[in-house]
């Protein structure tokens, strides 16, 4: 057994590199419809263009950490954030459903050599590669655009990549419970709050105080909080909380989904 291999078994029960075939067929089947993986690039772009930049010339600056930063350049890192947060929702949920519920696509991945751990493994990657393509490309905007203020921004791609990662993983364990199309609606219920209301479009402070426990509380929160410290260059010992409370996300999501899977794909 591979280094790799072992690393996904403990990761996920019964994981371990056979993932890369799940990966690979995902990749297929995401090249003969690109024009999908366009389409989740262009939304955070449109975003910011609209919400930072034309509403940013109305409010001009914002305080954050008591210094005057423009709303653009505050706005940018929280849709960079939301950007792996959306891509890896929409993957973890829709797709896997569609693959476990409708087309019963894990029921003959199962008649091969690959084991649950395998599928739920190769899944949680393929969204990774995704959502890697999306946080590159809108970090690159974000360097045309001028809104990234601070070489520490050269982190904040591992940065999405971890929120992804992390979303992905709880959506995946999720969507295993899911029994019907009409369950996507708590999944919008808890998507919509989270993108408006995780100090996305304007400063913590601006809460009243008996909800900023609440706020901070939240798994997005600590997402833009992270992206936003590292693309401005106001990086604070808060950041390995916001990196902790993240990668434990990751392990629980990992866990879950790994037992669910294993569960629903072999009784």
């Amino acid at each position: 057994m591979t280094s790799v291999e072992r690393v996904g078994r403990v990761l996920v029960p019964g994981g371990s590199f056979r993932s890369r075939h799940v990966v690979g067929r995902n990749l297929r089947w995401y090249r003969a419809r690109y024009w999908i993986v366009l389409s989740g690039f262009f939304e955070p772009v449109f975003y910011l263009l609209a919400l930072g930049v034309g509403v940013g010339q109305l409010v001009g600056t914002v305080d954050y950490r008591g210094a005057e930063v423009d709303f653009d350049v505050f706005v940018a890192p929280a849709m960079l954030a939301a950007s792996a947060f959306n891509g890896a929702i929409f993957d973890s949920t829709i797709n896997i459903f569609a693959k476990l519920k409708w087309q019963k696509t894990y029921d003959a991945m199962v008649a091969t050599p690959l084991t649950p751990g395998d599928i739920a493994l190769g899944e949680l990657a393929t969204s990774q590669l995704r959502g890697a393509l999306y946080s590159a490309g809108f970090l690159v905007t974000m360097l045309a655009l001028g809104l990234v203020q601070s070489w520490w921004a050269v982190l904040a791609l591992p940065a999405a990549l971890l929120i992804g990662m992390s979303f992905a993983a709880i959506g995946l364990a999720g969507t295993t419970w899911m029994r019907s199309w009409q369950d996507f609606e708590y999944v919008l219920i808890i998507q919509l709050p989270l993108f408006l209301f995780s100090a996305t479009f304007y400063p913590l402070e601006t809460y009243p105080e008996g909800l900023r426990w609440l706020v901070q509380a939240t798994p997005l929160y600590h997402g833009v909080e992270l992206v936003r410290q590292l693309v401005l260059g106001e990086v604070h010992w808060s950041a390995l909380v916001h990196v902790a409370y993240l990668v434990a996300m990751l392990a629980i999501g990992i866990a879950v989904a790994g037992r669910r899977f294993h569960r629903l794909l072999t009784t």
